[in-house]
């Protein structure tokens, strides 16, 4: 409001301070498209191989991949819609919207990861008449046998494990998220749509998140624009 001629608050020792641009690409770490195949080769019979493929191949953050409904997939025509994220709240997993307005999204998926939901589908609609009146229907894709809500958490452990036995070098599940928005970037996939896939705020965002990948895209797009206007 303007009253103060400073912020006191600014001398509370051990505050967070932001992290610039330079240091968050520092802190990312990444796998390349050929460690995240072996990684998924390796999981392949996991009885949630189908989520394990939706965020290698969307780039979908883990609550929005643990809050997804069959509501929101679209089988028949390959898309997934972003309305839901799960989360702990209290120590118990609880359903929320998503963190920002541009989170909502849509989402198109290639032909196997649309293959490996119906798969997923289909092992689901087992488990249901398995557990009977005892299943717990919340309409979740990814949820426990007796469709429990996952903590989050269980996901990250899991994954950690499962990338040790394939002698992959560490990551964590949000990783994922960075290795599919690299990976985009350098195999030529505009930002507006890595952008717009990830469900970030802006395109500046992502252009600031993964700018450490660019020089190598532009380079490319000299080479092709000089191949077209020289026909070198």
């Amino acid at each position: 409001m303007g009253r103060l001629s400073r912020n006191p608050a600014d001398d509370v020792p051990g505050v967070p301070r932001q992290l610039t641009t330079r240091q968050r690409q520092q802190q990312m770490r990444v796998w390349s498209a050929p460690q995240l195949r072996t990684f998924l080769s390796h999981v392949r019979d996991e009885r949630l191989y189908g989520l394990w493929l939706l965020l290698g191949t969307t780039g979908m953050r883990r609550a929005e991949a643990l809050g997804l409904m069959w509501d929101a997939v679209e089988l028949e025509t390959g898309k997934v819609t972003v309305r839901r994220a799960l989360t702990i709240v209290i120590a118990q997993p609880h359903l929320s919207t998503p963190k920002t307005d541009t989170s909502t999204r849509a989402i198109s998926l290639d032909g196997d990861t649309l293959q490996a939901l119906r798969e997923h589908r289909r092992i689901q609609v087992a488990e249901r008449l398995k557990w009977g009146p005892l299943y717990q229907d919340h309409d979740l894709v990814f949820c426990g046998e007796n469709g429990a809500m996952i903590n989050p958490e269980r996901i990250s452990s899991a994954f950690k494990r499962l990338a040790t036995e394939a002698g992959l070098p560490s990551l964590s599940v949000h990783g994922l998220r960075h290795s599919y928005a690299t990976a985009a970037l350098r195999a030529g996939v505009p930002a507006k749509v890595v952008s717009s896939r990830l469900g970030h705020s802006s395109i500046s965002l992502t252009l600031d998140l993964y700018s450490h990948v660019l020089p190598a895209t532009d380079q490319d797009a000299a080479d092709r624009m000089a191949a077209l206007i020289l026909g070198a």
